[in-house]
C-alpha cells in the first residue's frame, strides 16, 4: 500500500498531472483534448500520462489513431483514505491541545 500511495502522491505532485486528473473526473477524454489547455509539446504531455498510467490513476484505450484516457478511482480512494486518516489524527491532536490550553487558562 505504501508504494501505491508513494506513486500516487508523486504523480499528483505535478500541477499538469493534477490538471489532467481534474479534467478526467468529468469524463473520458482523448489525448488531444487533454493537451489542448497546456502549452507543451504532445510528447511531453504523453510523458505525464505515462506517469499517471504507471501509478494506476489513469488508463487509456487506443482505437485506431485515437487514444482515450479514463480516470481510475481506486488509487484516488486510497489517497483519500490516507488523507482522511491524517485529518482524524490531527483533529484529535488539536482537540487535545485546545483542551490543555483551556485547562491552563482556567488554572491561571
Amino acid at each position: 500500500m505504501a508504494n501505491k500511495l508513494d506513486s500516487a502522491f508523486a504523480a499528483l505532485s505535478d500541477p499538469t498531472r493534477r490538471a489532467i486528473i481534474e479534467r478526467l473526473v468529468t469524463g473520458p477524454a482523448t489525448v488531444s483534448d487533454l493537451a489542448a489547455p497546456h502549452d507543451m509539446a504532445l510528447p511531453t504531455l504523453m510523458r505525464h500520462l505515462k506517469v499517471l498510467e504507471t501509478c494506476g490513476l489513469v488508463r487509456s484505450v487506443k482505437k485506431g489513431r485515437v487514444r482515450t484516457c479514463h480516470i481510475e478511482a481506486g488509487p484516488l480512494m486510497d489517497v483519500q483514505g490516507w488523507l482522511e486518516w491524517q485529518r482524524r489524527v490531527w483533529e484529535g491532536r488539536l482537540d487535545r491541545l485546545s483542551a490543555l490550553a483551556h485547562d491552563i487558562d482556567r488554572s491561571n
